[in-house]
């Protein structure tokens, strides 16, 4: 049986994945803790804080298109949250760079995403 705190963390993120794929980063930013810590996959290490974040997230579309859409929930037993994506990249040219099952795994701390990371499968 999944929890009331478990249905609202998943639905807050489905919420920042939707403003994500629309590009909408302040929306997201309203979304995390001002101290959010961030995978940057694209370039390595994190972002931190909501000027960080939106500046990987700039840099990034300037370059490539990402799509990502949360298939499964999975609430751990430390607390965290795997999302299970469908994750797709497209250059700017439309070529296909990857297409693909990527798990991310959320801390929400006080009804915020207070960090991101990308787990391998």
């Amino acid at each position: 049986m999944i929890n009331n705190s478990s249905l609202k963390s998943q639905e807050l993120i489905k919420k920042a994945y939707q403003a994500f794929n629309n590009r909408n980063i302040d929306t997201i930013l309203q979304m995390m803790h001002s101290d959010i810590k961030w995978s940057r996959a694209w370039e390595g290490d994190y972002a931190r804080g909501h000027d960080e974040v939106k500046a990987y997230w700039q840099r990034q579309w300037q370059e490539i298109n990402p799509k990502v859409t949360p298939v499964t929930f999975v609430e751990r037993t430390n607390g965290t949250l795997a999302v299970e994506v469908d994750q797709l990249v497209i250059d700017l040219e439309g070529r296909i760079l990857f297409d693909g099952k990527v798990k991310h795994i959320y801390t929400i701390e006080n009804g915020l995403l207070k960090q991101m990371d990308i787990e391998q499968h």
